[in-house]
């Protein structure tokens, strides 16, 4: 399937072509910025914690293909474990049950709509 064309990284006066918003060096950047000045202290403290870290990696062993993918027929690689029910708006931070594998476009998607990380609410 033929790839989208390379696009100027959004972040302002950068020069370089990305794929995806921001160019390596100025993803690494916001994210870290997003980590620092708007990321729930609460939230960030559970997914550096030593419980979180165990259970994803135990989810993507029991899980390694993409669920919301594999639903639409399918196979790819699952690289992040997403809380069904955000921690935000209750959910269980640590059941298996509220936890599904996805790939980072449907993660990007479904926080986007969601509006986890842009604050639409």
């Amino acid at each position: 399937m033929p790839r989208k064309p390379l696009r100027p990284c959004g972040y302002s006066g950068c020069p370089n072509l990305t794929e995806g918003t921001y160019c390596a060096e100025h993803k690494k950047l916001t994210d870290k910025q997003y980590n620092r000045f708007q990321r729930d202290k609460v939230v960030e403290s559970i997914y550096n914690s030593r419980e979180w870290k165990e259970l994803r990696r135990k989810k993507l062993g029991i899980n390694p293909i993409c669920e919301c993918c594999f639903e639409k027929g399918r196979i790819i690689k699952a690289t992040m474990v997403d809380h069904i029910v955000p921690i935000k708006q209750g959910g269980a931070a640590f059941d298996m049950n509220n936890l599904q594998s996805l790939c980072q476009s449907c993660h990007s998607s479904k926080s986007a709509k969601e509006g986890s990380r842009w604050g639409k609410r």
